[in-house]
């Protein structure tokens, strides 16, 4: 399914305020959409939506939590009561505790990655899916994963930040068999390195995941990423032009396929053994 022309079209867009959510704003304001922008960060979400309006769309903001499955419910209620018809909903909004082996990871803290990051999207889809599928005008559903949710960088101790878009991956491939048959388009984003604040994250933790906390005062990844990483712009720009080309996967590296290809060859290894296995069985 391809989206070609955004003008006058309805976009809602979590983590909005900042980063990854912003270049995407940009990104669809630019090219004629109206906005509706969700993030928990109230101060930072409404400087989003000003800039956004100055575009010239429509840019309306709505504080949300999207781990919280009847505030995204109260705001998709409040989005339609605004803006009407929803066409393209990107579900970007996403938090990291930081490089931490996953044997060290709390309960608390696997409850808050998985809470914004898996079931961020679960509650977008739950609360902006029926009425899309309902409307039956073209759209598209983005679903921001990761690099990460294709494979594991050994020594970075994100696994599980990677656990949680992993299944994203898995999701998103599961609703574009469902929707294939529909105007709705699916993607699934997997950048690798952006300049964005998400190692800053745990600042805006909500107190039933332990509240907010200061990140390491060594915050090595939050340096790399402001080092080498692309600028947010360049994943929006890059998001518009997969959603007019109607791509599924959207990625945004070109280093990153010699990632995957590794992680392919260890997996056809492991036929290999298997067929090894099995000739030995039937000796």
């Amino acid at each position: 399914m391809q989206l070609t022309d955004l003008r006058g079209r309805n976009a809602v867009v979590t983590g909005a305020a900042g980063g990854i959510g912003l270049g995407i704003c940009r990104a669809l304001a630019g090219a004629g959409a109206n906005l509706a922008l969700l993030d928990i960060a109230g101060e930072a979400l409404d400087a989003a939506r000003d800039e956004i309006a100055s575009l010239g769309g429509g840019a309306h903001a709505f504080a949300v939590d999207v781990s919280d499955g009847t505030a995204m419910n109260y705001a998709a209620e409040s989005v339609a009561e605004t803006l009407g018809a929803v066409h393209v909903l990107v579900n970007n909004a996403g938090v990291t505790t930081g490089p931490t082996p996953v044997s060290q990871l709390t309960r608390a803290e696997w409850d808050w990655m998985l809470g914004v990051n898996l079931y961020g999207v679960i509650h977008g889809l739950a609360s902006f899916l029926p009425a899309m599928r309902a409307h039956g005008q073209p759209g598209y559903i983005v679903n921001t994963a990761s690099i990460g949710g294709m494979q594991v960088r050994k020594g970075r101790d994100t696994g599980g930040y990677a656990a949680s878009k992993f299944a994203i991956v898995a999701l998103s491939e599961a609703l574009d068999h469902e929707l294939e048959d529909t105007p709705l388009g699916v993607a699934v984003l997997c950048p690798a390195a952006v300049s964005t604040g998400i190692y800053l994250s745990t600042r805006r933790r909500p107190d039933r995941f332990g509240g907010p906390a200061e990140p390491p005062h060594d915050n090595v990844h939050h340096d790399e990423l402001h080092a080498i990483g692309v600028h947010p712009d360049v994943i929006g720009r890059r998001l518009l032009a997969a959603m007019r080309a109607g791509e599924f996967f959207v990625f945004t590296h070109d280093e990153t396929r010699a990632w995957l290809d590794e992680r392919h060859e260890r997996i056809r290894a492991a036929y290999d053994d298997l067929e090894r296995y099995n000739a030995v069985g039937r000796e």
